[in-house]
Formats: C-alpha cells, sequence, structure tokens
C-alpha cells in the first residue's frame, strides 16, 4: 500500500507507461547520468535515463550493460539527434531491449522514430511549441517532454509555467505530457500534475545525490549557488544558432564565448561548414562539462545546472529526495 496515494493517483498513467512507481524522470545529464544514478533513481521508483551525450555506440552498449547490472528496473536512454552515430546507437539500444528512448536537442532525423519503435521501445520527444509537439506525435511519438527554460544545460527560451499552460489543456487527454525545468519541491509537482501532466522531469535536484559521480566540488558549486546564479549562454553570432545554455556563471561563461567567436571566424574564412562548425560547439560543451563535472575544474569547466539549484543545499540518497519530493507532493494535494 503506498503512502502517496493521491499522488500515485495523478501519476498512475504517466508510471504505467513508464513501468515504474512513480512518474518521476531525471532529466539526462552528460556524464552525470550515468549508471550509478540511473539505477539508483529506477531502484527509488521513479525512472532513470542514461544520457548517451557524445558516447560512441562501444560506450553507449557498456553503459547499458553496466546500469542493467545494478538494478532490474525500467530505466531510459537520451540520444542526441543531431549524433552523427544516431542510427547505430538506436541499434545498441535495441540490442539491450530498452524500453524507453528519448530522443533531444532537434527534430528526430527521417526514419528514427520508426527505427526506435521497430524493436517494440516507446519514443519520447521534447518539442519547443504546441505545433511541432502536434507534429511529432502525429509522426508515432509515444509521449513528450516540456521543458522551460529555467532548466540546466540546453534550453528554450519559455518558461515552464507558461509552456504547461499551453501545451497540457490541449494535450493532456490524447496525450502523455511529462512537465521538467525548475522543479525543485514536490508542491510544483503538484501543481503541474492537477494541470493535466501525466509526472515530471527533473536533473538539478539528482546531480548532488549521494550515488552521482559528480566531483565534489562540483557539488559543492551547487551548494554554494542560489537561483541567479544559474546564467544562460550568450549568443555571438546570428549566423552559428547556438542553443542557449544554463549553467553557474564561471570562468567558463567567459571561455564560451571565445569558442564561438573563433568557430564564427572560421565559418567566415569557409574553413568549416555549418554542420561541423555546430557540432564542434556541440564537442566543446561535452568536454567543459566533463571538466567541471568528472575533473572537479569549477572554475573553466561548465556548471550546468537549474534555476532551482538554489533548494539544492546538500548530498542526499537519491531515496530521501523522491521520498521528500513525495511527501511534499502528497502534502500538497491533501492541503487542496
Amino acid at each position: 500500500m503506498t503512502s502517496y496515494p493521491k499522488t500515485a493517483a495523478l501519476m498512475r498513467r504517466g508510471a504505467e507507461f513508464l513501468g515504474t512507481e512513480y512518474a518521476i524522470l531525471c532529466g539526462a545529464m552528460s556524464w552525470v547520468s550515468e549508471r550509478n544514478l540511473v539505477a539508483a533513481i529506477s531502484n527509488a521508483g521513479g525512472f532513470g535515463v542514461i544520457a548517451c551525450g557524445a558516447m560512441t555506440p562501444e560506450l553507449l552498449d557498456a553503459e547499458i550493460a553496466g546500469t542493467k547490472t545494478l538494478t532490474a528496473k525500467p530505466f531510459g536512454v537520451n540520444l542526441i539527434t543531431m549524433h552523427p552515430d544516431l542510427f547505430e546507437l538506436i541499434e545498441v539500444c535495441a540490442k539491450h531491449g530498452v524500453g524507453h528512448v528519448a530522443l533531444a536537442g532537434g527534430i528526430p532525423p527521417k526514419g528514427s522514430v520508426e527505427a526506435i519503435k521497430a524493436f517494440g521501445s516507446k519514443v519520447i520527444v521534447f518539442a519547443p511549441t504546441l505545433a511541432l509537439a502536434k507534429k511529432l506525435l502525429r509522426s508515432g511519438a509515444d509521449a513528450l517532454v516540456v521543458e522551460g527554460m529555467e532548466a540546466g544545460g540546453h534550453i528554450g527560451p519559455v518558461s515552464t509555467s507558461v509552456l504547461a499552460q499551453e501545451f497540457l489543456p490541449a494535450l493532456r487527454d490524447e496525450h502523455l505530457v511529462f512537465v521538467a525545468g525548475g522543479i525543485g519541491r514536490g508542491e510544483a509537482i503538484a501543481g503541474y500534475l492537477e494541470m493535466g501532466a501525466a509526472g515530471v522531469q527533473l536533473g538539478t535536484r539528482f546531480a548532488c545525490a549521494t550515488e552521482s559521480i559528480a566531483h565534489p566540488e562540483f557539488k559543492k558549486a551547487f551548494f554554494r549557488a542560489n537561483a541567479r546564479d544559474a546564467v544562460t549562454s550568450v549568443q555571438v553570432d546570428p549566423r552559428l544558432p547556438v542553443i542557449p545554455v544554463r549553467a553557474l556563471r564561471n570562468k567558463g561563461t567567459e571561455l564560451f564565448t571565445a569558442k564561438q567567436r573563433e568557430v564564427a571566424q572560421r565559418l567566415d574564412e569557409g574553413g568549416i561548414e555549418m554542420a561541423e562548425a555546430q557540432l564542434q560547439i556541440e564537442r566543446y560543451w561535452a568536454g567543459a562539462l566533463r571538466r567541471a563535472a568528472i575533473d572537479g575544474d569549477v572554475e573553466h569547466g561548465s556548471l550546468m545546472a537549474g534555476q532551482s539549484v538554489g533548494m539544492v543545499t546538500r548530498e542526499e540518497p537519491v531515496a530521501e529526495i523522491m521520498a521528500s519530493l513525495l511527501a511534499e507532493c502528497e502534502g500538497a494535494l491533501t492541503r487542496r
């Protein structure tokens, strides 16, 4: 018998879709959402998601296998749509019978949704506009994540509260919509569930969990930060459309601006094509995030964090984070 009956009732559709106890997904955070954190979240009744990021097919193969040794519960894999080996990565997911694949970072390339569904997996997509969301759901996507600008990492320009009000009334009756961005407490989860969300996705709150392999210095930077320290990157050149990234302000923020100038100049000189220029920017982010999250260089690396970072004040086991979120959500629903 669950201790959170009201929460469980509102999360039922999302939880059934994910095969979990509760419809709480962990946002895919490159370098951080690996086997240890993913398994801990799934074991605690949520839904862990491996962040494939810039991994090669061989690395993803090993990561999925490693995660399976730590949990028997469902978990997903997040793939970046612009990854040059996307279809090989999909084959790796097929080999392991991964039940849910999230396609992030752009419109899924032709044939990718079909390739995932061909081996019986569910497809989760992200959409910045309602029109695109409807198109992706018509093209076979099984669920949608709407992520507001309060989130960490790559973000769009609109806040979570506005997106939820726009997307949920239009889609909630026929589709599964998960809400993400800036969620740090259970009261916010309760609000989105009441609006018709099938569940929620959190990243920042889980980044500093005990089971997260993020470097102690990376975690300390989160504990010290408040909401206004999590700022968005600046786009230097309009011809180089860089998806903004939210991270804690440091020297790395300035280094990225310099990197954009360098890539834009090479584009000017005809040294590289546009696709290669964008890929270089993506690779830069992957490297900068690794420097901070894994190597602990919190001055020059990228400290990707959402605005909910001010609510992350100490290291806690995933099970405790889940329990407090659920208790806060249940309390809010009960008070209503």
